[in-house]
């Protein structure tokens, strides 16, 4: 739906297929608009059952203290190792096991909080689907099998971000990071490679370490990008020398387009 007074309304309706070209299935790519909020917590790589208890305290504490009237978990909330591409170790924690977690989590972050929450697909979540696709294609489809039903499940009242849909708060543009396919440039640090890419103001989670960039155009418009740390482990098996570090971020929102990160 297109609604007036935004940026993707269609003041006059133009003719949709006068030469009645062949049926498309292209789909239409429009940010996901996060309106009605004042203090927004941006919690990003949680990584279920990989987080760090003490990285988790610590933002629920600081949370706590500031309330928030919205919670975005920014991508990568599970792990999902088990449905992996990569080589699994069996010793591992099967799906169900990290439902059961993720469940517990939600459980504390609604009792806790007590404001709208949000979950975002990150490129973990994704595995889901790609395991359905390789190995259970059938269930494709099917209500009870989607992901989004399933996290549904564990949290009344929770909203799904998914399709690699940006984020927008005011004049912010927040997304996991996975959203750039070819891979993020990376020179110096991850914010200016966000920087190079969006040419806007962004927050992403996704790479595990924080920075920030600012720069200033000829008009002095001022844009500064932020990368935000994880809450999960520092030295998986995988990549036990890296350059990972914790953190989140909170955003104040102020009228229709000012933050503060």
């Amino acid at each position: 739906e297109r609604v007036k007074d935004t940026p993707f309304f269609m003041a006059e309706e133009r003719p949709r297929n006068p030469y009645s070209l062949p049926a498309s299935d292209e789909t239409i790519y429009e940010p996901f608009i996060l309106s009605g909020h004042k203090r927004i917590a941006v919690l990003s790589d949680i990584h279920i059952p990989y987080h760090s208890m003490s990285a988790l305290t610590a933002a629920i504490d600081f949370c706590k203290k500031d309330k928030p009237d919205a919670l975005l978990l920014n991508g990568d909330v599970l792990d999902m190792f088990q449905l992996s591409k990569f080589s699994r170790d069996p010793r591992k924690r099967h799906f169900a096991e990290e439902l059961k977690a993720m469940e517990q989590l939600l459980a504390v972050l609604q009792k806790t909080l007590k404001c709208q929450m949000y979950f975002k697909y990150g490129n973990h979540s994704e595995r889901y689907d790609h395991f359905l696709f390789a190995k259970a294609k059938e269930l494709i489809g099917v209500e009870e099998f989607e992901l989004e039903a399933i996290i549904k499940k564990h949290c009344e009242g929770i909203v799904i971000i998914k399709d690699k849909r940006i984020i927008r708060a005011n004049g912010l543009n927040i997304i996991h990071g996975h959203e750039y396919t070819q891979g993020m440039f990376n020179p110096v640090n991850v914010a200016r490679g966000l920087f190079l890419r969006g040419k806007t103001s962004a927050l992403q989670g996704h790479s595990h370490q924080t920075s920030e960039h600012t720069e200033s155009d000829m008009n002095e418009k001022i844009t500064t990008t932020w990368r935000a740390g994880c809450l999960c482990e520092l030295h998986p098996e995988y990549a036990p020398l890296n350059k990972w570090n914790h953190g989140f971020c909170m955003v104040d929102l102020d009228g229709k387009t000012g933050f503060d990160v």
